[in-house]
């Protein structure tokens, strides 16, 4: 539950993250479509200053519509509605020649709005209007002998910009939408997954459990017959007890793995010297080597192995590596060295075994995992001790790596920090 949150945690960091980058970026691209906005208008302005400054035929037509002269023999309303039209135009020109290709008002008009032109369509109070003013010397203004204002306004400017960044802003929604949908739709698998891999895990537990009761009435079974058979049965009563223990130490090491993963914190871990549990070890596997016919030595440093772990699956842990050294050789020499460096405990053992190939080394510590000779297992198993010995040593803070190369053995090497509380 942990693991979950802590992905949705990172999940929902990481999307609102997202929005915030792609927040900034829209920000920065309205910033930069503004200032572009502005200079094209103040190219603008400065087109129209210059139109304006000397007399031509609409400054000529706009000084008409407003003085007393009777230069046309039109009707002043007339004159308004060809300048108002003509200017509309003119404006509307000067506009598309500096890339500016939005809807605008405008309005002509004097410092003391002694008079007024403005266009025919005008935007509505609820609009946010933009207004940009250009004041225009020269013809217009000695003509009329006052300050002659040129208004153009632009409404709904937020949009025009944003219409501006199609080629940003889109793109980015787009992508950002397509990794949302991508990596919920890996969290729905990875958990639909783990509920998978859960299910599997507690019917491989629950056949264990179902085992243990047959396996018990045919170990019953095979005690009462010894006592009853003749010296020619008595090989195939030990065939039976052979493969009966074989049976009873896999139902174990499957049941173990799932006890130590279902309840890694309810364990009891307490601050150990296990330095004696080490050798303890070492010993009882000098007598197996003993019964089996293969060397093995050790070497463990003095002091204190002050660690904080469970007896029990700190001692199935090392038992679990001798043992796969033990299998995977034919003629086994395994040793076992335990060393203080740095603050560390550092635990080897070596065997001469036929070694693990790169590819492998890779996925031994995976449950299920095994290594194979081809198409064959050479040695029987389910390929759960290297994966509860990788958890037991998680749990105490440590790591496990494997050195290995084919035909020259193998070394598992394990490191766990020491800790110096009161044991």
């Amino acid at each position: 539950m942990k693991r979950k949150n802590l992905y949705l945690g990172i999940f929902i960091v990481s999307i609102i993250g997202l929005f915030i980058v792609q927040y900034q970026f829209l920000n920065i691209g309205l910033n930069l479509a503004k200032v572009q906005f502005r200079q094209k208008v103040e190219r603008f302005s400065s087109m129209i200053k210059e139109d304006f400054k000397d007399k031509n035929q609409l400054s000529f037509l706009i000084v008409q519509t407003f003085s007393n002269d009777d230069y046309f023999t039109l009707g002043k309303d007339s004159l308004q509605v060809a300048s108002r039209n003509f200017l509309n135009d003119f404006l509307k020109d000067r506009l598309l020649k500096n890339k500016i290709d939005q809807q605008f008002t405008y309005r002509l008009y004097g410092l003391d709005n002694s008079f007024e032109l403005k266009s025919a369509a005008q935007f509505s109070d609820d609009d946010s209007v933009v207004m940009f003013p250009i004041p225009l010397k020269g013809y217009l203004s000695d003509s009329l002998k006052e300050d002659v204002f040129l208004e153009i306004q632009f409404v709904d400017l937020n949009i025009y910009f944003l219409s501006q960044l199609n080629g940003l802003f889109l793109p980015g929604l787009v992508f950002l939408g397509g990794i949302i949908f991508i990596v919920i739709w890996i969290l729905k698998l990875f958990y639909w997954q783990n509920n998978l891999i859960s299910i599997t895990n507690n019917s491989i537990n629950n056949l264990t459990h179902e085992l243990r009761t047959p396996v018990f009435s045919i170990g019953l079974a095979t005690k009462i017959l010894e006592a009853h058979v003749d010296d020619a049965q008595k090989d195939n009563l030990f065939l039976i007890r052979k493969q009966l223990d074989r049976l009873n130490k896999n139902i174990d090491q499957v049941l173990d793995l799932a006890y130590f993963e279902n309840n890694k914190d309810s364990i009891n871990y307490q601050v150990r010297d296990i330095r004696h549990q080490l050798i303890r070890c070492c010993n009882n596997f000098i007598s197996l080597s003993k019964l089996e016919n293969f060397e093995f030595n050790y070497s463990i440093d003095d002091g204190s192995f002050n660690v904080k772990c469970s007896d029990i699956h700190f001692e199935n842990a090392i038992y679990n590596l001798l043992d796969n050294a033990r299998k995977y050789a034919i003629t086994p020499v395994i040793s076992l060295e335990a060393k203080l460096i740095r603050n560390s405990l550092i635990i080897s053992i070596k065997d001469n075994g036929r070694g693990i190939s790169d590819k492998d080394k890779k996925h031994v510590f995976k449950k299920y995992y095994r290594v194979h000779d081809g198409d064959k297992h050479n040695v029987s198993g389910y390929g759960l001790g290297l994966s509860y010995v990788r958890e037991v040593i998680k749990v105490l803070n440590g790591r496990i790596r494997v050195e290995s190369k084919l035909g020259y053995g193998t070394t598992v090497i394990i490191r766990i920090p020491l800790n110096h509380e009161k044991s």
